[in-house]
């Protein structure tokens, strides 16, 4: 099988070609083999025994699959495959399809074909497929599912084909060169709306505007373009530049949010889906979508000090960057993170020298183990916060049997202790707990520290009204 596939689609992969002498001889199948092994035996039997008609048979059988062999051999197919994921990305435990599609690019029918994908033993079973014979210029296109309860990129392919004679003699297994990625990213869950810190600068009741800060001269003018709105012409500008120029649109300035996943390998024990690494990078990814749904700008951030999606300012995501591309670029390292080390390198050290530059507003931390230095680490961190949200796992807590659970949840609250003194809301996080849950908890801890923080102040009066989480 020779020749090239016809002009390629997304995801087309190249045509079959045709295999040497040997590997062909090679793709005798049991039945071939066994036919020429009776022809050869019945031949030699026959010169012994000088039987003609013996001779004939046992040279029928020979010659039978080895005609089968120079007929594959010489066939000249081409054969065009691709693959299509739909989707590309999907959540871990939930299903994508893969569609294949075969195309017989020659002049010629084809004999039956196996169609064999190549898939990594989490994704399921390797798929198999028989197809009866396409006509010339026909296609055939199959389908399979594919699943994993593991984030992660997994390739799939090269696809493998199958050809084999009518009689089954022979068979010829061929391998096309390209292959696809399935990305798998952490589950998301659905959070409730509440009131957070810095949404007076983002979307939120409070939106402000950009606007000039020196007077109407200092406003940065475009051309005109049409269906621009006559009123927002800059006459001065137009009048310097000879052509009609308008005023930019006020742009909204987006709050920012700073989401800090600690990748700390001595920080989790356990591995698995229901790990708390995998907890916390589950709900890193929670909350990374549901505060662009609000209409931040947000990045993360691991304890090594790495940002994404690392462009714009201080590395968030770009003013005309769209959500949903800072959204997957972020899903997709969460993708493939991993533990930093067997020490997590400098602990929190790295993270902390990022967020130390500049006020980054909102800030929503996964941690896991703190000792007494990491959490001094952790609650220098607040300082440089607007408001500051941490979820804490403790491993001791989430590997323990359930009758001690709740006596080494106590003991893990005193952990929390130097967080909470230091600004933070922090939240213990018991395993099997869903986000949502400790989501509420958190804002609840936060309103309850303002309205104690207000009782203290003399403003009981105003309790009720409440900036955010801080």
């Amino acid at each position: 099988m020779s020749g090239r596939a016809p002009e390629a689609e997304p995801g087309e992969q190249g045509a079959l070609e045709r295999s040497g002498g040997r590997a062909a001889l090679s793709g005798l199948t049991t039945r071939g083999r066994s036919f020429l092994a009776a022809g050869v035996a019945a031949a030699v039997c026959a010169f012994v025994l000088g039987q003609g008609d013996l001779l004939r048979v046992g040279v029928l059988l020979a010659v039978l699959p080895l005609l089968c062999v120079v007929v594959l051999y010489r066939t000249r197919y081409r054969v065009a495959g691709s693959r299509r994921l739909t989707p590309a990305r999907v959540p871990a435990g939930s299903e994508a399809r893969v569609h294949l599609r075969m195309e017989n690019v020659s002049r010629l029918p084809t004999g039956l074909l196996m169609l064999q994908d190549r898939v990594p033993y989490v994704l399921g079973p390797r798929p198999r497929f028989v197809l009866d014979k396409v006509e010339a210029g026909g296609r055939r296109e199959v389908s399979y599912r594919v699943r994993s309860d593991l984030r992660g990129r997994y390739p799939l392919g090269p696809l493998q084909l199958r050809l084999t004679d009518p009689f089954g003699m022979c068979e010829l297994s061929r391998s096309f060169s390209a292959h696809d990625t399935l990305t798998v990213v952490p589950r998301v869950e659905a959070l409730p709306a509440v009131r957070l810190t810095g949404e007076a600068n983002g979307y939120g009741d409070g939106r402000l505007r950009s606007l000039a800060l020196a007077g109407e001269d200092d406003i940065i003018p475009r051309g005109y373009r049409h269906g621009d709105d006559l009123r927002r012409v800059h006459w001065r500008s137009t009048a310097r530049h000879g052509e009609l120029m308008v005023r930019r649109e006020e742009q909204p300035q987006r709050a920012r949010c700073t989401v800090l996943l600690d990748t700390r390998r001595g920080a989790y024990a356990g591995a698995g889906p229901d790990s708390a690494f995998e907890w916390a990078v589950s709900g890193a990814a929670s909350v990374l979508v549901h505060m662009l749904e609000r209409g931040f700008s947000v990045r993360l951030l691991t304890d090594t000090g790495t940002c994404v999606p690392g462009e714009g300012s201080g590395g968030f995501a770009g003013s005309t960057q769209e959500s949903a591309d800072s959204a997957g670029l972020m899903m997709d390292t969460l993708a493939v993170v991993g533990h930093s080390g067997l020490d997590g390198g400098g602990g929190l050290s790295p993270s902390y020298e990022v967020l130390r530059g500049g006020s980054d507003g909102l800030l929503i931390a996964f941690f896991g183990d703190l000792d007494d230095e990491q959490a001094a680490i952790a609650a220098q961190m607040r300082r440089r916060a607007g408001g500051a949200v941490a979820f804490v796992t403790d491993s001791a807590v989430w590997t323990a049997e359930p009758d001690r659970a709740a006596a080494l949840r106590e003991q893990a609250e005193d952990r929390l202790r130097l967080l909470r003194e230091a600004g933070w809301t922090a939240v213990a996080v018991a395993p099997g707990t869903p986000l949502e849950t400790l989501w509420q908890q958190a804002d609840a801890q936060r309103a309850g520290a303002a309205q104690s923080k207000s009782m203290k102040t003399g403003t009981s009066g105003m309790s009720g009204i409440s900036g955010g989480w801080s």
